[in-house]
């Protein structure tokens, strides 16, 4: 990620940022953006995300451990690291890409392609990946991070000398795809074929239809 100084964390993500003894609202932050504190490296930022199964928040002694610079959180927590509390996990996390993607593109090189469609995406994905790295750094996602968490977290690693970010898409519901798209803002879209994967989840082939053209609205 580029580097952003705690208090630009905290104007972006709309939280409360709480401080360790001897650590200021200017220092830096530039590490890896993760949401599985295995994952997570010296410098990086941990997002404690509640989830279906678990609780991100569990695993922020982890983090911590690991050498997380900041913990994004939902409740107060105890730890001797920065802590930046949140309304919402997830939203914070959009919040943060849309902010990173916006400062890199601004510096005039990053172009950005998104993909969306029920079938296809992956291998999509992969093809410009190997086409595009020959002609400059890209920036695409690991295996199908292609949700609202997971297309976050792979738009967070570009940086100034990034030229192409590839961004899947995917949705399970009316909206999703917008929203994602509101993220990254693609200057290419790609959409696939429209078929019945899903398609019970969205209502039907109709509102598969109407959810996959987000993209082109």
């Amino acid at each position: 990620m580029i580097p952003l100084r705690l208090a630009e964390l905290n104007d972006a993500l709309g939280g409360t940022l709480t401080l360790p003894h001897r650590v200021t609202a200017d220092q830096l932050v530039s590490g890896s953006v993760q949401t599985n504190s295995t994952l997570v490296e010296p410098g990086s930022i941990f997002f404690a995300l509640p989830g279906e199964v678990t609780d991100g928040h569990l695993f922020v002694p982890d983090a911590v451990a690991r050498g997380a610079a900041l913990i994004v959180a939902e409740r107060p927590l105890d730890v001797a690291v920065p802590l930046l509390i949140v309304p919402d996990g997830v939203t914070a996390l959009a919040d943060l890409a849309r902010l990173v993607v916006a400062r890199v593109r601004a510096g005039g090189r990053l172009r950005v392609i998104g993909i969306t469609g029920s079938n296809g995406k992956t291998t999509t994905k992969n093809l410009l990946n190997a086409i595009l790295s020959a002609e400059g750094p890209t920036v695409a996602p690991a295996g199908s991070f292609n949700n609202h968490v997971g297309a976050p977290i792979t738009m967070l690693r570009v940086d100034e000398s990034t030229d192409y970010l590839i961004s899947e898409m995917g949705a399970s519901g009316a909206g999703e795809i917008a929203r994602l798209v509101g993220i990254a803002m693609p200057d290419i879209s790609v959409v696939l074929k429209v078929g019945l994967a899903h398609a019970g989840g969205f209502g039907g082939i109709e509102a598969t239809q109407r959810a996959k053209s987000e993209i082109v609205r």
